[in-house]
């Protein structure tokens, strides 16, 4: 079961929950997988012994100017605009490309030539946290600085092939509703809204509402510092039929133990339980979506 989860601005304590979630599950062996790549932080909660690093990139077009003569196909097909013909000279811009391939295919002049252009870094290893029982798998992704498309990354984090099949895979998605966002929610079986019930909280949440339902997962919501609003988070939530499976309280304390890189149920076990339930009811909740 493959469960993603996800917010709808930063801040909100979507890592957290994703953190808390994977440690309180009793099922080992355990996936983990931050999938914010440009600002990923949940190895300072799962402390993972790093095992394995690969780097990886895209494959971008390389153009012979001796062999090209100006046809413009390349540039036709490209869905991306990362090619253009000017003056007969054909110009690439590699922030633009995605990789596709489709320039090199419709060359009719074999002109065209790919070249690893690298975007990243994957990394896994062994969470060294207690309540892993040192058989958490953990990877992330790193998107190089200034790089500007972080969705291969996490797409090649997806499909690596750094552990064993395990019954639950957890995805920490990034904050938002861009694409990466949609990227690690899809192939999920469930997704998992964190949201706080601030203005901005419930704006966001709503945003990231109309994404799971153009890609018809089933989803909940945890509200992470609860206790603060007028009531209107959950009268949304109602009457958009989405439940509530979890709150987590604002109080000083939890923001403490967070602040120094403790998760929340190793520094607070009685949510462990609260925790375990959490899954039972995404399953359950997973399993009359199939229905």
């Amino acid at each position: 079961m493959i469960i993603t989860v996800a917010s709808g601005k930063g801040g909100t304590g979507k890592t957290t929950i994703a953190t808390s979630l994977a440690l309180a599950i009793e099922t080992r062996p355990l996936t983990f997988l931050d999938c914010d790549v440009e600002t990923p932080n949940a190895h300072l909660f799962l402390n993972p012994g790093w095992q394995e690093h690969q780097e990886i990139g895209i494959l971008i077009p390389r153009v012979d100017g001796v062999r090209c003569n100006g046809c413009g196909i390349c540039a036709q097909v490209c869905q991306y605009h990362a090619i253009v013909v000017i003056g007969g000279k054909t110009l690439v811009f590699p922030e633009l490309c995605h990789g596709c391939g489709s320039c090199t295919l419709n060359c009719s002049e074999n002109a065209i030539t790919e070249e690893l252009h690298p975007l990243g870094m994957l990394e896994c290893g062994l969470s060294q946290e207690e309540l892993s029982q040192e058989n958490l798998f953990f990877a992330r992704g790193l998107l190089n600085v200034g790089e500007p498309m972080a969705v291969p990354v996490i797409r090649d984090l997806k499909n690596w092939k750094f552990s064993p099949e395990t019954e639950i895979v957890i995805r920490d998605a990034p904050p938002g509703t861009s694409c990466p966002v949609v990227e690690s929610m899809r192939g999920s079986d469930f997704i998992l809204l964190v949201t706080e019930p601030t203005p901005f909280g419930l704006h966001d949440l709503k945003l990231t509402v109309q994404v799971v339902e153009e890609l018809k997962i089933p989803a909940a919501v945890v509200v992470n510092r609860d206790g603060i609003d007028n009531g209107e988070l959950d009268i949304y939530c109602q009457k958009v039929g989405l439940p509530i499976l979890l709150r987590i309280p604002m109080q000083r304390q939890i923001a403490a133990v967070l602040a120094n890189g403790r998760p929340l149920v190793a520094a607070f076990p009685e949510y462990i339980p609260r925790f375990r339930k959490l899954y039972m009811n995404i399953r359950s909740l997973a399993h009359e979506a199939l229905q």
